[in-house]
């Protein structure tokens, strides 16, 4: 049966997980809006997991970027239980990409450059929002972030302590590919002490 997407063989992966990421998600980026958007799993430290989409900021051979409230349920959830899981899904391209792996928090200086490149709405509502915690109205926390945008009329909007990126730090990359017979391409890349092991999983 032929197959609209392809198929995903062994040998015609790149042997670093890195550069097989980046050779899908430049065809993502083209068709698809937010292909940086990705699924985070995380598990508190009873292991009661939970799931949420957050945009990966950037990526390199150090790993995965996002940001968040460090008093949000994810940042509580990663300061008991510092491992997590991605997954990409871009649906109209038939691929996924998993990954899992321990979770640290980026450097100040880093976070820093990122918080001054948002916008300043953003960074109003990052410095406001007490994420994840209980409010009483939409109205309530309008005047809060009006009120503080009124406060620093004419002043830089400075990124809060407790606000900053995570870097998850892939041990394992799994790339998927859609196949109508439902025998779809599962290759998995492990990390081992001289490199990446590559291997085909069963659908």
């Amino acid at each position: 049966m032929t197959n609209e997407f392809g198929v995903l063989r062994e040998q015609d992966v790149d042997a670093d997980p890195l550069a097989q990421f980046q050779r899908w998600f430049a065809g993502a980026a083209g068709t698809i809006p937010f292909a940086e958007a990705a699924a985070l799993a995380t598990a508190d430290a009873d292991a009661r997991p939970s799931v949420r989409m957050v945009l990966i900021k950037g990526w390199d051979e150090r790993g995965f970027v996002f940001y968040s409230n460090h008093d949000s349920r994810k940042g509580k959830e990663l300061s008991a239980n510092a491992h997590a899981a991605l997954l990409f899904h871009w649906q109209p391209l038939g691929r996924q990409v998993r990954l899992e792996g321990p979770v640290e928090r980026v450097e100040e200086a880093e976070s820093d450059r990122y918080f001054e490149s948002r916008t300043r709405a953003s960074q109003l509502g990052a410095v406001e929002s007490a994420q994840s915690r209980t409010i009483d109205s939409r109205d309530e926390l309008d005047q809060r972030v009006r009120q503080l945008q009124n406060s620093l009329e004419g002043q830089p909007v400075l990124r809060p302590t407790w606000w900053g990126g995570y870097r998850l730090q892939p041990l394992s990359y799994e790339f998927w590919l859609h196949q109508e017979d439902r025998l779809h391409d599962r290759i998995r890349y492990l990390r081992e002490e001289s490199g990446w092991r590559v291997e085909r999983l069963q659908p």
